[in-house]
């Protein structure tokens, strides 16, 4: 099969050879029932290397959000979280479905809610009220931005002085944490629970990790099994999650290196992009109006290059360990010519 290079999304990665030769050989068992080895290597693996004391392996990010909602929550609560994150646009609505919470949307700058505006969103004890009962942060955040340590800081005194929890979707929290130069666990040790994705940089083929406290874990388990992702012998899964969260992590930096050498090139190209935003691997580019982009992504395909179509003449274009310099440089070479083309 031919090779596509791939900027829609760091979720294309494929799993390394490592990786397969690990899940070809991964001793299992029946992870319902709790006897699967290799699962229960990468969830005390995962605890360890997020700080915390409990994870759990869920199919997906989503699901993991998802259940964390689910455990920190009751129904008819409410959630403050941005207006713009993940959980909040792009989870189908699962919070009212599966958790029967409401969704309180702030405004976000950078990926961080207002501090005032989180304190006025926090409900009173109210019969005519929801309960305000978690607050959900994200980082990296859905723009590619991350959150600084100071700011996690704030909100966690918010929370713990109104007795709210945190939940992190930390789906990139390795990218963030690269970044700001520090462990994941600084990032972690200021929420209750944290979500990270073993299938997006980290390469991995499926797979998340809820971490928390052994009693939220435990509790999630039990709403893991009850969302059907209860996956017996899943430990040839989980084996490439070892090996990513060993081998894939410290590489990530090659990621972020390459995405500014993109935007920058972008920008060469006519391109608006605001290099203080590309901050792990991920560039966001605005088609100035004299550049004719339409049916842009349908042209790049027939040179073997797949790209998500715009947004109001926004590209988002993801880095990963599957494009080299050279793909780049190729991209970017076909782009040039089929902008050149349609002038």
């Amino acid at each position: 099969m031919a090779k596509f290079i791939d900027l829609r999304s760091d979720t294309v990665t494929t799993p390394t050879p490592k990786m397969r030769e690990a899940m070809f050989s991964a001793e299992v068992g029946d992870d319902v029932y709790g006897d699967d080895p290799t699962v229960r290597e990468l969830e005390e693996f995962a605890a360890y290397k997020i700080g915390k004391e409990a994870a759990l392996f869920v199919p997906s990010g989503t699901m993991g959000n998802q259940l964390a909602l689910m455990t920190h929550t009751q129904r008819g609560d409410e959630v403050i979280l941005g207006e713009d994150c993940h959980i909040f646009k792009y989870e189908v609505g699962a919070p009212a479905v599966l958790s029967g919470v409401q969704l309180r949307g702030l405004k976000t700058n950078a990926g961080m809610m207002d501090l005032e505006e989180v304190k006025a969103a926090i409900r009173p004890n109210d019969i005519h009220m929801p309960r305000t009962s978690l607050i959900c942060l994200e980082n990296a955040y859905s723009s590619g931005e991350v959150v600084p340590l100071t700011y996690l800081e704030k909100i966690r005194k918010i929370a713990e002085s109104h007795g709210l929890k945190i939940h992190l979707d930390g789906a990139r929290i390795f990218n963030a944490a690269i970044y700001l130069g520090v462990d994941a666990r600084e990032i972690a040790r200021y929420v209750d629970s944290v979500m990270f994705c073993l299938s997006k940089g980290l390469a991995a083929p499926v797979g998340s990790i809820l971490a928390g406290s052994r009693e939220f874990i435990e509790k999630a388990r039990k709403y893991r099994k009850l969302l059907g992702g209860g996956m017996r012998q899943a430990g040839i899964l989980a084996a490439a999650g070892i090996v990513a969260l060993k081998e894939m992590v410290e590489r990530l930096y090659e990621d972020h290196e390459n995405a500014l050498y993109l935007a920058q090139k972008l920008i060469d190209l006519g391109f608006e992009v605001d290099l203080k935003k590309v901050q792990i691997n991920m560039v966001w580019a605005k088609a100035k109006d004299n550049l004719n982009i339409e049916n842009l992504a349908y042209k790049l395909l027939q040179y073997g290059i797949k790209i998500n179509p715009p947004i109001n003449r926004l590209f988002r274009f993801v880095t990963h360990k599957d494009l080299t310099k050279d793909d780049l440089d190729y991209f970017l070479n076909t782009l040039q010519k089929i902008l050149e083309e349609e002038k």
